[in-house]
């Protein structure tokens, strides 16, 4: 099995910023949740996906969404990308999505002036009235490495800084 990423915290203040931006909470309680973020981890060797965890407890009623700044950055080897789905059980019970279908995470983001913070996005799209509920460090979706190529004549050479939709504004 090829051992191609690694998994790390964001710095506090990068978290801190980025979670009183989204939730409007106090320092201390962006602190607290910081300090127990879990890195995600696959839970059986057969497992291809590595389980994100949810920093926080939350539901969402028919059409609401949540952006969870996970906490969670991630140094991947050139020529792989990890991409991120909702997990099987939610999408098929719920219909919960991940909003931008499916989270490509590049080798390159991790070194962004955010740390490479990745963040989900998810939308209960039920069609049967029903009310997502989670606990606090549940997993919420999977990560899957994928190793990817180019084709014969790429000669691209710039440098990635930025988060969504960065690397076509130039």
């Amino acid at each position: 099995m090829n051992k191609i990423a690694k998994f790390y915290k964001v710095s506090q203040d990068r978290f801190i910023n980025d979670w009183i931006k989204e939730f409007n909470s106090t320092y201390e309680e962006a602190n607290e949740i910081y300090n127990e973020i879990k890195l995600p981890t696959r839970a059986t060797k057969g497992s291809a996906g590595y389980d994100f965890y949810t920093p926080i407890s939350f539901s969402l009623k028919p059409n609401e969404e949540i952006k969870i700044p996970t906490g969670i950055r991630v140094e991947i080897k050139e020529d792989w990308v990890l991409c991120l789905f909702p997990r099987s059980s939610w999408g098929f019970k719920f219909r919960l999505q991940v909003n931008n279908t499916v989270g490509i995470i590049d080798s390159d983001y991790f070194y962004s002036d955010n740390e490479g913070h990745i963040f989900i996005k998810l939308t209960n799209d039920t069609k049967e009235n029903k009310t997502f509920s989670i606990n606090k460090h549940d997993g919420i979706v999977q990560g899957i490495f994928l190793q990817y190529g180019i084709v014969e004549d790429d000669d691209v050479n710039t440098v990635r800084n930025g988060g969504f939709g960065s690397t076509t504004k130039r």
